[in-house]
């Protein structure tokens, strides 16, 4: 009797759509019904194959060499990670049979995009310990939506809200619609070896009111963001940000910002470290540093930042644009440092900019220690007045051409630059920065390169206690005080 049931049980484990349930036990899609042969709809094996590791307590969804064809939400479930093997390809489709974006009551407080998260390749809400792991990749080819999707389109590979352990790691994402991956209301985030490719359509990773992130080696190339951290109002409150780290990371954004707190800063951001990063191209901001929605942005580290071909190198800015639930006030910027970073800037003339929103609430403490930035130039002598500002808008050109060629300073407080250049590609008539209406700003070894036509090198307009030493500047004063 006992050799008959143990016979049965073999035969069983053999038998297509029947697996392991051993918790940890390794689950081939195939197993399950899926073809991997390009054309036939995989998604209802994928999802009986997450269910069966769910439902064994955990284990890992595996996807052998092949393209797997998915046209519709994959649903993901706890304690499973999805394995793509080296030549596996999950591919989406344009039969626009997506799962629908759900109701929010709270859509008007972010972009359409960031309020809807059914409607994507893979979704999951309130998971714990999931993860994609491997050496494949996962490709919208070309189905997928960058504007706002109808009924049944989706807009995103990975939509993954309030995860409790999430590892990405090794896979590649290909032409991910709006997103590529998109995290909210999730903690202990873990990826190494990242690939993301959305050149083509337009964000690549936005981690969203996310704690304990450590993100290392990854290689994004997004048209739009393509590294950036936010806090929107999506999940119907303000949600904690930070304890993150990324080290040693490739990043490009062709149209917009390759790395980014914001727009959308909600829920305050603290305790970040960001170190031996190369950007090679940002159509917006290098490094981009906004609050607009009332968000305290703070104890964030830059060292070791390599950047090139970027139109604005350095952009911080404390806006007002204040949405996020009621009455969500006015948010700060204080705490940075940047330290061993080198920029080339190039296209539109965004002089690196540090703007408050205004004489109570300033960028503050602030420390660049061997910054050194290179700048188109090649503009004439401007007036030296406050530019304009969109209080509403975070992009560098909402506010209008900068005075100076290099930095510009507007309601700032506690600022160092110590060991630090700025200079230009060709001859410019402005000044090399202008301090304006801020307080203790120090210029320590600071090296700016003379424009033929510039009156001077570093103005101070209305600053309560300004420091220039060691530096062969020439300085003009209005209306401000030394505290030398």
């Amino acid at each position: 009797m006992k050799t008959s049931l143990l016979v049965v049980i073999v035969a069983l484990l053999a038998v297509p759509g029947v697996s392991s349930a051993a918790p940890g036990g390794v689950y081939d899609v195939k197993h399950y019904g899926a073809k991997g042969n390009g054309s036939a709809n995989d998604s209802a094996a994928i999802d009986k194959a997450i269910t069966a590791a769910n439902a064994a307590g955990g284990g890992t969804v595996r996807f052998t060499p092949g393209t797997y064809k998915s046209a519709n939400t994959v649903h993901l479930k706890s304690d499973v990670t999805i394995q793509l093997d080296a030549g596996a390809t999950i591919t989406g489709s344009g039969a626009d049979t997506y799962d629908k974006p759900e109701a929010n009551p709270w859509d008007d407080y972010q972009d359409y995009g960031h309020s809807h998260f059914h409607n994507a390749m893979f979704s999951g809400d309130k998971l714990k310990n999931i993860g994609f792991t491997g050496a494949g990749t996962i490709d919208g080819g070309g189905h997928l939506i960058t504007g706002n999707p109808k009924s049944g389109e989706a807009d995103k590979i990975l939509s993954i809200t309030r995860c409790d352990g999430l590892t990405l790691s090794g896979v590649k994402l290909r032409r991910g619609g709006h997103f590529a991956a998109l995290i909210n209301g999730c903690t202990n985030v873990v990826s190494d070896g990242l690939r993301i490719d959305t050149a083509s359509d337009r964000d690549g990773w936005n981690i969203i009111s996310t704690t304990n992130v450590t993100i290392t080696n990854a290689t994004i190339a997004a048209n739009d963001d393509a590294l950036v951290f936010k806090s929107d109002y999506a999940l119907g409150a303000k949600l904690p940000n930070g304890n993150v780290s990324v080290n040693n990371a490739k990043l490009s954004a062709v149209c917009c910002n390759a790395l980014m707190f914001g727009s959308e800063t909600c829920g305050d951001f603290t305790g970040y470290h960001f170190s031996d990063i190369t950007i090679t191209g940002a159509h917006k901001s290098g490094i981009g540093i906004v609050s607009m929605d009332g968000a305290k942005i703070s104890d964030v580290h830059y060292r070791n930042i390599t950047m090139s071909g970027t139109y604005s190198p350095v952009m911080m800015k404390i806006g007002t644009r204040k949405r996020c639930g009621d009455n969500p006030g006015v948010g700060s910027i204080s705490g940075i440092t940047f330290d061993n970073v080198t920029g080339t800037h190039t296209g539109s003339d965004f002089s690196p900019t540090l703007w408050g929103a205004d004489g109570g609430h300033r960028v503050s403490d602030v420390t660049f220690t061997g910054v050194k930035l290179s700048v188109p130039g090649g503009s004439g002598t401007t007036d030296t007045g406050v530019p304009s500002n969109n209080p509403a808008d975070y992009n560098p050109k909402s506010i209008g051409t900068r005075p100076s060629y290099g930095w510009y300073l507007h309601y700032a407080s506690g600022i160092r630059f110590v060991d630090s250049s700025v200079g230009f590609a060709k001859d410019d008539g402005r000044p090399a920065s202008i301090v304006n209406n801020s307080s203790d700003v120090t210029f320590d070894h600071f090296t700016a390169e003379k424009g033929g036509g510039s009156p001077y090198d570093i103005g101070f307009q209305s600053v309560a206690g300004y420091c220039v030493k060691d530096s062969a500047v020439r300085v003009n004063v209005t209306g401000s005080t030394s505290d030398c």
